[in-house]
C-alpha cells in the first residue's frame, strides 16, 4: 500500500507540473495580454486612480476596499514569496526576475476583468457581499454547474490542499530550534493554530477581513523593511545586480537551451503563480468589498498583484542578490537561502526574523484561504449544518497538516487549482466584453468630474442582484 501511495504521488507531481509548464503557461500569458491590449493597459494607465479608492470608506458593517484588498493579499502572499522566488533564482538565474515583473504587469489586467465581474455578479450576504467565479458562471452564463465543479475545485484547493501546506509552513519553521523535539513541538503549533482558525473560521467574514487588515500590513513592514536595510547597506552593489538581472533574462541562447527549466520559464512560473491573476481566487474578496462601482474594486485588486509580485517578491530577490549567498544551480535554495543571506547581514538573529516572517506569511494565507474557500461552500449550499461541518474539517485540517508533510495532498491541490484557473479564464473570455463595457462607463463618469456610481442597465445588462 505504501508503495502505491507513493507512486501516486509521484504521478500527481509528474502531472501537476506538466499541466503548470505546458497547459496553464501560456493560457494566464495569452488571457493576460489580450486584457493588457482590450484594456488600454488599464492596469498602468489607471493605477493612481486605485490608490485614491483605497482612501474611500465602506457602510457600517460592510467590508471596504482597502479590507478586501488585505483578504487578496493574505492569499496571494505566502511563503512562495520567500521559498519561490529564491528557487527560480538559483534553478533559472537572476534573469527570472525581469520575467516575474513583466508577468506581473500583465496579470494585473487578468485580475482586473476577474474582480471586476465579481463585483458586478456578487450577492448580498447579510451585511457584506459573497461572489467570485462561480456566481458570474451562474448568473452571467446561467451554467451553475460549472460554477459548482469551480466551487468545489476552489474549496479543496485552498481550504484543504493549501490550508495544510501553510500550517505545515508556519511549524516546519521552527524545526531550527526544535531539535529531536520537532515532533511535539508541532503537535503544539498544530494545536494553537487549530484553535486561531476555530476563533476566526467562526466569527465570520467581518472577524477574518479585520484581522488581516491588521496582520498584512505588520507581514509586509517588517519584511519589507529587512529588505531595505540589506539594500541600503549593499547599495553600491545595485548596479551589478540590475546588470546581471537584465544581461540574464536577455541570454536567449541559454534560454532556448534548456527553455523548461529556462529563467524566462521559471520566472513566468514565479509570476503567475505567486500573484495568481487570473486564477479565480482572489475575486471571491473583491466581491465581498462595499463601493459605488465595480471597477473600483477591480483596480483595487491590481494593487494586490503588484504589492505580490513588484514589491514582497522583489524584496526577496534583493535580499539574495545583494548579499550574494546564492550559487545558480546550487544546493542551498528555498528558505534557507533567504536565512544565510539576512544572516550574513544581521547574525544569528536573521535566522529568528526570517522564521517569523515565513510564520506570519503562512498565517496569513491560511486565514486568506479560508476565506475564499467559505463563499464557495455557501454558493452551493446555504444549510448551516453544511458550514458547520466544513468549519469543522477546515480546522481540522489545519492542525494534521502541521504535523504532516502531506505531499500527495498538495500535489492533488496544484492539479485542482488548474482546474480552477481554466475553468475561470475561459468564463472572463466570454464575459470580459462586460467588464470592459464597464470601464468605459466608470472613465466616463470620472470625465466629467463625478465620483463614479454604477447601474447594470447603463451598460446593457439585467441580471444582477445588487447594481439595479
Amino acid at each position: 500500500m505504501q508503495d502505491f501511495i507513493q507512486t501516486f504521488t509521484d504521478l500527481t507531481g509528474n502531472w501537476s507540473g506538466w499541466i503548470y509548464s505546458v497547459v496553464l503557461f501560456w493560457m494566464l500569458i495569452i488571457v493576460g495580454l489580450y486584457f493588457t491590449i482590450r484594456t488600454c493597459f488599464v492596469q498602468i494607465r489607471l493605477f493612481p486612480e486605485g490608490i485614491r479608492v483605497l482612501t474611500e470608506k465602506s457602510h457600517e458593517g460592510g467590508i471596504s476596499s482597502f479590507q478586501a484588498l488585505m483578504i487578496a493579499t493574505a492569499s496571494r502572499v505566502g511563503t512562495g514569496n520567500i521559498a519561490g522566488v529564491a528557487t527560480a533564482i538559483v534553478l533559472g538565474g537572476p534573469g527570472a526576475v525581469l520575467w516575474m515583473w513583466i508577468m506581473a504587469v500583465i496579470g494585473g489586467a487578468s485580475a482586473f476583468i476577474e474582480s471586476t465581474l465579481a463585483q458586478i455578479y456578487k450577492k448580498p450576504d447579510g451585511t457584506i457581499f459573497k461572489g467570485g467565479p462561480s456566481y458570474y458562471i451562474e448568473r452571467a452564463l446561467n451554467m451553475r454547474w460549472l460554477g459548482v465543479i469551480f466551487s468545489i475545485f476552489l474549496i479543496l484547493t485552498f481550504a484543504f490542499g493549501f490550508n495544510g501546506l501553510q500550517a505545515y509552513n508556519i511549524a516546519s519553521a521552527f524545526e531550527t530550534y526544535a531539535g529531536d523535539s520537532y515532533s511535539t513541538v508541532a503537535m503544539i503549533v498544530g494545536a494553537i493554530l487549530a484553535a486561531i482558525s476555530t476563533f476566526l473560521f467562526f466569527g465570520g467574514a467581518t472577524k477574518i477581513s479585520t484581522w488581516s487588515s491588521v496582520l498584512v500590513p505588520i507581514m509586509a513592514v517588517v519584511y519589507i523593511g529587512i529588505g531595505i536595510i540589506i539594500t541600503v547597506m549593499n547599495i553600491g552593489k545595485l548596479p551589478e545586480v540590475f546588470g546581471i538581472i537584465f544581461k540574464d533574462a536577455f541570454d536567449f541562447q541559454k534560454i532556448m537551451g534548456g527553455f523548461a527549466g529556462s529563467c524566462m520559464v521559471l520566472g513566468v512560473k514565479r509570476g503567475l503563480f505567486s500573484n495568481e491573476a487570473g486564477m479565480g481566487s482572489a475575486p471571491n474578496a473583491a466581491a465581498a468589498a462595499d463601493v459605488s462601482h465595480p471597477v473600483k474594486q477591480g483596480l483595487v485588486q491590481v494593487i494586490s498583484v503588484f504589492i505580490d509580485t513588484l514589491i514582497i517578491c522583489s524584496t526577496t530577490v534583493f535580499i539574495i542578490l545583494c548579499t550574494g549567498k546564492y550559487t545558480v544551480g546550487g544546493e542551498l535554495n528555498g528558505i534557507p537561502l533567504v536565512q544565510e543571506s539576512v544572516k550574513s547581514v544581521f547574525g544569528d538573529a536573521g535566522v529568528a526574523i526570517i522564521t517569523f516572517a515565513v510564520a506570519l506569511f503562512a498565517f496569513t494565507s491560511l486565514i486568506g484561504n479560508y476565506f475564499y474557500a467559505e463563499f464557495n461552500v455557501k454558493f452551493i449550499s446555504e444549510n448551516k449544518a453544511v458550514m458547520l461541518v466544513f468549519r469543522i474539517l477546515a480546522v481540522i485540517m489545519v492542525f494534521v497538516g502541521a504535523n504532516a508533510s502531506l505531499e500527495l495532498a498538495w500535489n492533488m491541490a496544484d492539479i485542482l487549482m488548474a482546474g480552477m484557473a481554466v475553468v475561470n479564464c475561459v468564463a472572463m473570455v466570454l464575459l470580459g466584453e462586460i467588464a470592459v463595457k464597464a470601464l468605459k462607463n466608470y472613465t466616463d463618469q470620472k470625465k466629467k468630474g463625478e465620483n463614479p456610481t454604477f447601474k447594470a442597465s447603463d451598460i446593457g445588462i439585467h441580471n444582477t442582484d445588487v447594481w439595479k
